[in-house]
């Protein structure tokens, strides 16, 4: 069956940061098989990160905002008609099982987590813990989806490809020695808090550029961090670069400072200096940093309630978030040093 390969499909719906975490997958199939045909399937508004991948031969976007029931009757019969031969689901939810289910493909890969991984051809486990050491990283753990029909070699390297017009947009940026905060994240007790990055910055040269990252939706509170830390060489950049822009802009940065969140993995995926700060989880989980120069930082505190849970939460469950305000900001600026 191996030979016979023509046509594959990665599915990933979930989140930027685990798109970015699936892309060693699209290197290592490409590598065994040079001849097939690999798509990708996110959902809307994260297909521009895949763009410009050699390796791709189609990006398949699935919108949940409307209509989302029948934009995944079309997609279906999209991908029976492809007729893939393989279908690798790195999701969990149902929707997706259903899209592998009936794809049509001989073989159908994923995780023992989707609720019709049963139908599968071949199901690993996905084992997530917060015990020491580290077991797996998140990209070993897809690796092993693909293992059955590649090898067991374990190639760590995020890709993203900015085009030229990327790096030329964020050249002007580069005049100047400079950091990237990227101070935000999806869930607030991931987020090292704004009064912690004021007093960090509030400590740096006045010289160093300071460019923050983010959505448009960031804009407000990297205002405030500006604002408050009275640092006049610093420029909110929240929503005026597209994914890939931001990507180029880390890649030659003194250094990053970003949360256990997706900026982290922009920045792996450009080998860029990087500081990864980790307030309610832990780098247990397997979704650290990647760069060759990376470090993390954490709290020095014993908590019995660290970790709180895997994606964090709206606010501190102990309403105390010891495991973010108790991180001195003096390691922070011994990482630029």
């Amino acid at each position: 069956m191996k030979k016979d390969i023509k046509k594959i499909l990665i599915i990933q719906t979930a989140s930027i940061g685990d798109v970015v975490l699936a892309t060693p997958l699209i290197g290592k199939l490409a590598k065994f098989y040079p001849n097939a045909e690999i798509d990708f399937l996110v959902k809307k508004g994260i297909d521009p990160i895949l763009s410009n991948n050699p390796n791709l031969h189609k990006i398949l976007v699935w919108d949940k905002s409307s209509e989302k029931y029948k934009n995944l009757r079309r997609l279906l019969t999209y991908i029976r008609h492809k007729q893939y031969d393989v279908v690798v689901n790195l999701q969990r939810f149902f929707s997706s099982g259903l899209l592998t289910l009936f794809s049509g493909a001989t073989l159908r890969l994923g995780f023992d987590k989707n609720p019709l991984s049963v139908f599968y051809s071949k199901r690993v486990k996905h084992k997530i813990s917060a015990a020491l050491p580290i077991s797996k990283h998140e990209v070993e753990r897809n690796l092993e989806v693909i293992q059955s029909i590649t090898d067991s070699a374990v190639n760590f390297s995020l890709k993203l490809f900015p085009s030229k017009t990327d790096f030329a947009k964020v050249s002007q940026f580069k005049t100047v020695k400079y950091i990237c905060i990227a101070p935000t994240s999806l869930w607030f007790t991931k987020q090292f808090p704004s009064e912690k990055w004021v007093e960090f910055i509030k400590e740096l040269d006045g010289d160093l550029a300071i460019y923050f990252l983010g959505a448009k939706t960031d804009q407000g509170v990297c205002g405030r961090i500006i604002k408050d830390s009275g640092h006049k060489n610093s420029l909110n950049l929240c929503g005026k670069l597209t994914f890939l822009e931001s990507a180029a802009l880390m890649k030659d940065a003194r250094m990053n400072f970003v949360n256990d969140s997706a900026p982290q993995h922009f920045a792996s995926a450009m080998n860029a200096p990087l500081t990864s700060i980790f307030c309610s989880t832990v780098p247990s989980f397997g979704f650290g940093p990647l760069s060759s120069n990376s470090f993390i930082i954490e709290t020095r505190e014993v908590l019995d309630c660290r970790p709180c849970g895997l994606h964090g939460f709206n606010a501190c469950p102990k309403k105390h978030f010891k495991c973010a305000l108790t991180i001195d900001k003096q390691r922070l600026i011994e990482r630029i040093k």
